[in-house]
């Protein structure tokens, strides 16, 4: 269970616990050697890497990816270069040879070796608002609030009108008859300006590994949804100290 992230679709799932490049030792095609990659690990165990800079990500597909749940990953001294570790996903043949450049970068394999066993948190609320998000809105009982809100799409720059149910700190955003529902766990709520509009609501995380979100209704609910929001929240704040101290972990990432 994390702060703010998404139920379904991920648009608030937290930035990678590391990234950085790394070379990819190569047996294939014409060229065998070391390239340089752009390396990407996930919080769901997963390892991205992509062929040019750090601009790819995010916009291109990658080169490749590895679950690395299950995998076998250590430092490997058997080519004779320093810094180089392996990864032997638990499916398939594939050997992957990886190699950092320092001490420092090393901290790769160290993340990667924790990938290999994730530790998850399980609780019966998040069961429940999985269960919420795939049910049409007249089938949640006892909303915390209800109505129509447009929410801000940043990449846009638009707009877009939902249909909004807030049920015990989670806010389901319908497009249909299924929801995407976002945790709000110890984000802070308030009016705020925001570009042409005088009056939104922010939605702000108490880390930026986390997106904000910026909501706007009719003025004559807006301060109903600010109040109702304030409220969902406060009723899981026993919650919050728990997911607060898995946040504390500081986020990796290694540089050239």
């Amino acid at each position: 269970m994390t702060i703010g992230s998404d139920i379904a679709r991920g648009p608030n799932t937290p930035r990678p616990p590391c990234r950085g490049y790394l070379h990819k030792r190569t047996q294939s095609g014409l060229i065998k050697g070391w390239r340089k990659r752009w390396f990407v690990l996930t919080h769901d165990s997963c390892l991205y890497y992509f062929k040019n800079k750090r601009q790819d990500e995010g916009k291109r597909q990658p080169l490749s990816s590895v679950k690395l749940e299950g995998a076998e990953v250590g430092p490997d001294d058997s080519l004779g270069k320093p810094f180089v570790f392996k990864c032997r996903p638990q499916f398939g043949s594939r050997l992957y040879s990886l190699c950092a450049t320092s001490n420092q970068e090393m901290k790769w394999c160290e993340a990667m070796e924790r990938a290999v066993h994730p530790i998850t948190q399980n609780h019966v609320w998040v069961d429940v608002t999985r269960h919420n998000s795939n049910m049409p809105p007249l089938a949640v009982k006892n909303p915390d609030c209800l109505g129509l809100l447009n929410k801000l799409d940043r990449s846009k720059d638009t707009w877009v009108q939902h249909y909004c149910i807030l049920k015990d700190a989670c806010l389901y955003l319908y497009s249909g008859i299924r929801s995407t529902g976002i945790y709000l766990q110890g984000y802070a709520v308030r009016e705020q300006a925001y570009g042409s509009k005088k009056s939104t609501i922010e939605l702000k995380p108490p880390s930026d590994e986390f997106k904000s979100f910026y909501f706007c209704a009719d003025n004559s609910a807006e301060n109903k949804w600010i109040l109702a929001i304030k409220a969902s929240i406060k009723k899981w704040r026993p919650f919050h100290q728990v997911l607060q101290d898995y946040m504390s972990l500081p986020p990796e990432e290694t540089r050239m």
